[in-house]
């Protein structure tokens, strides 16, 4: 399992999951959409932490920097 996420990708995975959170426990968001988009959140989480995305795999696709570049 080769890392296929960037700095920029797992951030912006963050940051949706944490505004997902915030709009669940403020009660804006309810019923099925919250909770497919708080199970969606939860695989952004995981998927940010451990830098892979499942995915992206099958397409070779990556966000990450080059090795060696700067």
């Amino acid at each position: 399992m080769n890392k296929n996420m960037g700095t920029i990708d797992r951030t912006v995975r963050i940051v949706a999951a944490l505004a997902v959170g915030i709009l669940i426990l403020a009660g804006t968001l309810t019923g099925l959409l919250a909770i497919i988009l708080g199970a969606l959140a939860v695989v952004f989480v995981l998927t940010s932490l451990i830098s892979f995305c499942p995915l992206y795999a099958p397409f070779k696709f990556s966000t990450r920097k080059k090795e060696g570049a700067k």
